[in-house]
């Protein structure tokens, strides 16, 4: 067994390419099994427990997309990518659709790949350090109900807030005092961590700052290049 103990099936037709993908795999420490069509790729599957699924799309018996829906059916979870020789959009949508974590299109650069699955099981790792589930807040002059998504200030009428100003909420009040780390946030909500989910991510905390700027006794400290601390002044 390899030292970082991530299982990873690589579904591959090309013997030359999966051999030699799996051997650079390998070098890297993933416990790799290879298989070559995918009918012997979704035996394999049940098989085993794996951390990640590598699939060529078009694949003998059983091409890469059905193979993804029948993993799909066994474990939702687990991170999918797809290997193409050309990708088409419709292709792309039908694999993000099924649940497609990402595409590689041949020939890659294989170090990039080798990023891809560091990111991805750095992505689980902070999705699994889940924070105590906690729907009701009462904090400062304000009482917050996650389940409904409400936020009221005193006894003003509740103001309704979106998904992701309501989930960005109750992350800050779960991290009430400590930092609530940017990356973090962005995996949990917005699912990816780059340039434009981050300006995402700032648009909405200026939208709660403003919505919390009733009480003074409340404030939203930004720690550059690490996140954001909500301070609650007793």
């Amino acid at each position: 067994m390899k030292n970082n103990n991530k299982n990873i099936l690589l579904v591959e037709d090309d013997s030359n390419f999966g051999t030699l993908l799996n051997d650079f795999l390998s070098l890297h420490s993933y416990n790799v099994v290879l298989a070559k069509n995918g009918i012997e790729g979704f035996e394999k599957f049940k098989k085993s427990n794996f951390d990640l699924c590598i699939l060529d799309v078009m694949l003998p018996f059983k091409d890469g997309f059905t193979l993804a829906k029948e993993i799909r059916e066994i474990d939702k979870d687990v991170p999918l990518f797809f290997l193409t020789a050309k990708i088409m959009k419709d292709d792309v949508l039908k694999g993000y659709k099924i649940g497609a974590d990402d595409y590689l299109t041949k020939p890659f650069d294989s170090e990039i790949l080798l990023f891809k699955i560091k990111s991805i099981f750095k992505r689980k790792k902070l999705l699994s350090n889940r924070e105590p589930e906690k729907n009701h807040f009462d904090f400062a002059s304000f009482k917050f109900d996650s389940k409904l998504r409400t936020l009221q200030y005193q006894n003003e009428n509740p103001i309704k807030l979106s998904p992701k100003e309501n989930e960005l909420l109750k992350m800050l009040l779960s991290y009430s005092n400590d930092l609530m780390p940017r990356e973090l946030a962005l995996v949990k909500i917005w699912n990816d961590d780059n340039y434009f989910t981050s300006r995402s991510m700032d648009v909405y905390i200026a939208k709660i700052r403003k919505y919390l700027s009733k009480d003074s006794k409340i404030e939203i400290e930004n720690i550059h290049g690490e996140g954001f601390r909500l301070l609650i002044n007793n």
